[in-house]
């Protein structure tokens, strides 16, 4: 779990609802229309650009910024390293008593096809295209929040620009003129908010944890189908180390 994510969020509204308490008069920047136009104005408009399934799996784009379960390399290159060795000294079908052991899907699915006997080629064309799969759908997550992060601030503005209409509308009245202005900029501050402190963080989120995600899938993909060819333990480290940035190879080097 992404304890940042969490309390990033939980933060930025402790300083902004301090700001407004501290500043007095916080019960001014309650206002459920201008609440309604903000948000409902913001997902009328996902779901209009989206289709109905990628509009209803907002939550878990949202949950896969906070819950993300993406394997050390440190310790995805022990385990390769292992499972080398096991191939070398056992064969193929001794490592079919290690799947019961590993928890990542992707994983599982390379191992096993090692287990019955698949040719390299094919183990690395059937992981690439999961890892494909996986960016796009990672790509229209992270293109759903931004499109919220965009709609947002746009739909705080039309609410300022009715807010200011009803307020033109009553210049009869001098005294109102600054409670009304008041009124009619508070779309504009939601939509910020929302924008700013949620939906583009969300998404740069996102966009991390894909990046970093792939990456694991493929030093799985490369391990795996090293194994699938039978090279030694030592060749699978050092193919799996290309994936670490130079400095950090002695930190992740694994144990032959």
């Amino acid at each position: 779990m992404d304890v940042a994510t969490v309390v990033g969020v939980f933060l930025g509204f402790v300083v902004i609802v301090s700001a407004i308490v501290t500043g007095g008069g916080w019960q001014m920047f309650i206002h459920l229309p201008s609440m309604a136009i903000t948000i409902g104005g913001m997902l009328c408009a996902t779901m209009i650009h989206f289709s109905l399934p990628q509009f209803l799996g907002i939550f878990s784009i949202v949950k896969k910024t906070i819950v993300a379960k993406i394997p050390s390399q440190p310790e995805l290159i022990q385990k390769m390293v292992n499972y080398a060795a096991i191939n070398r000294r056992d064969g193929a079908l001794a490592l079919e008593q290690e799947i019961h052991n590993i928890e990542d899907l992707f994983f599982i699915k390379g191992l096993q096809m090692v287990v019955d006997g698949q040719e390299s080629e094919n183990i690395r064309e059937l992981m690439n295209l999961e890892i494909q799969y996986l960016q796009e759908r990672h790509s229209t997550g992270k293109k759903i929040l931004e499109f919220m992060g965009a709609a947002a601030p746009a739909f705080g503005m039309i609410g300022t620009l009715i807010g200011l209409v009803q307020m033109l509308r009553n210049l009869t009245s001098p005294e109102s003129i600054g409670a009304g202005m008041a009124v009619a900029l508070l779309t504009t501050f939601y939509g910020a908010l929302a924008a700013n402190l949620i939906f583009i963080p969300l998404a740069g989120k996102l966009g991390i944890y894909s990046k970093a995600e792939t990456i694991a899938m493929e030093m799985i993909t490369e391990g795996i189908c090293a194994i699938a060819q039978g090279e030694n333990p030592t060749a699978v480290r050092e193919k799996m180390q290309a994936f670490v940035s130079q400095g950090r190879r002695e930190e992740v080097k694994a144990m032959v």
